[in-house]
């Protein structure tokens, strides 16, 4: 079995290869995908990432759940943490750490508990139909999925390219309940 670093460059590369005007119509395909989900449905308050260079664009899903009025909740990099904050509109993002998007609005009014979101959307690399993960590297979201004391659902959408076979996963990494891909919603089987 690769180790997580080649086979995060490998993944990253084929995704990094997907034309724009597929990526465009993939994108939509898995926003469609991931707001048919009950999960999300039914969700108050959603925790999101802010898409970053080839990974599934989420602003499009982060304006639909404003625009349905529920509470959308962004990571800001604080040392080794994220620090969860709600946010009003993408325009309260800026380039923050290597550059993603982050809140810039981080008043103690709009932190936010991941206890108190009620689904959990996640980037990554690479992912495998048990929920295994590979992130980018730092480790940010293993961290802030380990403290999570209550049953929420961790959804990653992604492209059909980022699901594989089986990915390297050690004792400390925290996976996905949901892939949601272009071409399929995955239920993990942990």
């Amino acid at each position: 079995m690769q180790d997580k670093a080649s086979l995060r460059k490998e993944i990253l590369a084929r995704r990094d290869s997907i034309p724009g005007p597929v990526r465009k119509i993939k994108d939509r395909a898995i926003a469609e995908r991931l707001f048919s989900l009950n999960e999300i449905r039914q969700a108050r308050t959603v925790f999101f990432f802010a898409s970053f260079r080839s990974e599934v664009d989420t602003f499009p899903m982060i304006m639909r759940c404003l625009a349905e009025d529920k509470r959308v909740v962004l990571p800001r990099v604080e040392g080794t943490d994220l620090g969860l904050y709600l946010i009003n509109h993408p325009d309260e993002l800026a380039p923050g750490y290597i550059k993603i998007p982050e809140p810039t609005v981080i008043s103690d009014d709009r932190k936010v508990s991941i206890h108190d979101v009620d689904a959990i959307v996640v980037p990554g690399a690479a992912f495998d139909p048990r929920g295994n993960r590979i992130g980018y590297g730092g480790g940010f979201y293993d961290r802030l999925l380990a403290g999570l004391q209550k049953s929420v659902s961790i959804i990653a959408p992604a492209y059909e390219e980022q699901v594989i076979e089986s990915v390297p996963a050690e004792q400390h990494d925290r996976g996905v309940t949901i892939i949601v891909t272009d071409r399929q919603e995955i239920r993990c089987t942990h």
